[in-house]
């Protein structure tokens, strides 16, 4: 029996039309699927009934922190932009019943800081303070993502973005858990998420190469366990970037279709779910020997 519910990331699907996304992780059994936060370029409602018909969950909004989508940015127009974005991203999941959207302190890409950093944490804070407020009446959570060092100066471990989350006060939320940015920064990722404990409300899975799991080196039977030892209770959501063909190899090598990837994510955390089920490890077990 399956402990976890799977979902996808869309934006990996190359912004072919959603119904063949939704269509796809139906046939392949997922429970869920993660839209992009781009409310004025979908259609909602049309997002809305194609996964009730395809008895999927909406399970998170993704949004896109550009260079103008700042939440920690010095300049206080920049700032207010960013907050008025998250907001709306808001509303958009609200309408599609997710319960959650992820959110990320500055502008992805943005490795060095535009003025005093203890400054941008606290902007920052500010930013996620106004943002889970607006969330809370919508019953919608927040949920804080770390990037790895390539990503942003500003939150690398996961123990930075818990210390950053506890700074707002807020409820509505906590902090993701992504294996990728993890692989980069984190000394283990399994304690990693131990170590966040219930604050985990949100999980990114991708092997260590962004491909999908089993492609790479990341051990995810001890994630899982990791997971199961919190209790965590969320999606398990991919977000992945297929591989592409070798261009200077063999020209008839073709990247992997869309449905292979989706189908080597699910498949293989599935498989090592029945490998801790085999290996004794009942989901009752871990959680009472945490």
């Amino acid at each position: 029996m399956e402990r976890f519910r799977y979902s996808y990331n869309l934006i990996g699907f190359g912004g072919e039309d959603v119904a063949l996304s939704i269509d796809r992780l139906a046939r392949l059994g997922y429970a869920a699927a993660e839209v992009e936060g781009e409310p004025e370029n979908q259609d909602l409602k049309r997002i809305k009934k194609l996964a009730a018909d395809a008895g999927l969950e909406i399970s998170s909004v993704c949004p896109n922190f550009t260079a103008e989508r700042d939440l920690s940015h010095p300049d206080p127009e920049v700032r207010a932009g960013a907050k008025q974005y998250v907001r709306q991203v808001c509303e958009f999941a609200a309408v599609l019943e997710a319960p959650l959207v992820i959110v990320a302190p500055t502008a992805y890409a943005r490795t060095r800081p535009l003025a005093d950093p203890h400054d941008e944490w606290s902007w920052a804070v500010e930013s996620l303070v106004e943002a889970g407020e607006h969330a809370a009446p919508l019953d919608v959570d927040l949920s804080l993502e770390c990037w790895n060092r390539y990503g942003t100066h500003l939150l690398n471990r996961l123990e930075e973005g818990v210390r950053m989350w506890r700074e707002t006060g807020l409820k509505n939320g906590g902090v993701m858990a992504d294996t990728f940015h993890m692989n980069v920064e984190e000394r283990s990722l399994p304690d990693a998420i131990r170590e966040i404990g219930p604050l985990l409300n949100h999980v990114h899975l991708a092997d260590s190469n962004r491909l999908a799991p089993g492609l790479g080196h990341t051990d995810f039977e001890e994630i899982l366990l990791a997971l199961l030892e919190t209790g965590y209770a969320g999606h398990l959501t991919f977000e992945l970037i297929p591989s592409l063909p070798n261009l200077l190899g063999d020209h008839e090598t073709l990247s992997p279709s869309l449905d292979d990837v989706a189908r080597q994510a699910i498949d293989h955390l599935r498989s090592e779910e029945r490998d801790l089920a085999s290996a004794g490890q009942t989901w009752s077990e871990a959680v009472r020997d945490a």
